[in-house]
């Protein structure tokens, strides 16, 4: 069925009924959580938080932090999730508009804040990415985060969520796709894996997928996945983690050779990369230099430059990002990394397993 945007808001709502599911919270006190964020806590104090696995029957809301939606981009995803039992209910605020937003600010704050703040929810998954999720960062309580743990998925501009919520909430969060993205056997595979079964999981591209080390070698430490734009845009704010012996996979996408330069350089000058104790550069989907600009260095060049001398394991070439195939990751689980292989190993399970919370 194809559907414009004047049916956009009708469709969702009359045809899947659901909104007026979506919670009981007051909004009033929605608006003071986003008026009055909450403080977050020391990082030393503050535990790693996993959400519970899902399985069929689960509620998932669908909420649009960033750019503004168009209904008929989102039918793949929410089919295949209702096919697989989970029933879906969009954010109030889903497909308002406000220029290239997905609506004012405060709305679509509130909207994320609302799934936290439900009980019945156990994931939220972003609509799409774009641009927005930034914006909205001040506005957000984290507190509810830390309280109410659940799944939060997405990629690109999502990005900004994932690692802030990470950082000021502790929360386990998962790069991985949006609605609007194309899922297909790859990647609804690798989302069971890790979302469903939850097991500690060994993470590869699938066989066609080409990889190049740019420093061999093994190495160990917490995950954190990121848009590279979005993480770059994000250094000096009070919403990243501490770096020191982490594993950095970044991905990118519309950015000529030049840029990725820039935007690599800047997290060198600002300390990120000596800290890391591995390195991923995923893809860089539509990333070739202009033609009509000075010749360019490759990619694998700018690569070289700042990744190898930094001696850590390291490679290009990931299931991740604005390709078809994409993985579902973790931010902030304990993973082994082998460089030679591409190959992510979980060393902790990415979610609490329901039957280990029954017995509790």
């Amino acid at each position: 069925m194809m559907i414009n945007h004047g049916q956009s808001r009708r469709f969702w709502l009359r045809g899947l009924g659901a909104l007026a599911l979506a919670t009981q919270i007051d909004g009033r006190s929605l608006t003071r959580a986003a008026d009055s964020p909450s403080s977050p806590l020391p990082t030393a104090m503050r535990p790693l938080l996993r959400p519970r696995s899902l399985r069929p029957g689960d509620t998932i809301a669908i909420v649009a932090p960033a750019g503004r939606v168009a209904a008929a981009d989102l039918q793949q995803g929410w089919q295949w999730l209702t096919q697989q039992g989970f029933r879906l209910i969009p954010g109030r605020h889903l497909f308002d508009r406000d220029g290239y937003l997905a609506g004012r600010d405060r709305d679509r704050a509130a909207d994320l804040n609302r799934a936290f703040a439900d009980p019945q929810v156990a994931a939220i998954i972003c609509a799409r990415g774009g641009w927005g999720c930034a914006r909205i960062l001040p506005l957000l309580d984290w507190e509810l985060a830390r309280s109410h743990p659940k799944v939060l998925l997405g990629f690109s501009d999502i990005s900004a969520l994932l690692l802030a919520y990470y950082e000021r909430s502790g929360l386990v969060t998962f790069h991985g796709p949006v609605i609007a993205s194309r899922w297909n056997a790859f990647s609804t595979a690798a989302w069971q894996q890790v979302l469903m079964a939850g097991t500690a999981a060994t993470l590869q591209n699938p066989p066609q997928q080409t990889h190049r080390v740019i420093h061999p070698g093994q190495a160990q430490g917490p995950l954190v996945v990121a848009n590279l734009s979005v993480l770059a845009a994000m250094v000096g704010s009070t919403y990243l983690p501490q770096w020191a012996g982490k594993i950095l996979v970044v991905e990118e996408v519309g950015e000529p050779v030049y840029r990725v330069d820039r935007l690599l350089s800047q997290l060198k000058l600002a300390g990120v990369l000596d800290q890391l104790a591995g390195f991923v550069f995923a893809q860089c989907t539509r990333c070739e230099s202009p033609g009509d600009r000075e010749p360019a260095l490759s990619l694998n060049r700018v690569l070289d430059d700042w990744i190898r001398p930094l001696g850590i394991p390291s490679w290009q070439g990931l299931a991740l990002g604005h390709v078809p195939d994409k993985l579902t990751l973790p931010i902030g689980i304990p993973v082994a990394i082998d460089a030679e292989r591409a190959k992510l190993q979980l060393l902790e399970a990415p979610v609490e397993l329901r039957e280990t919370l029954d017995r509790r």
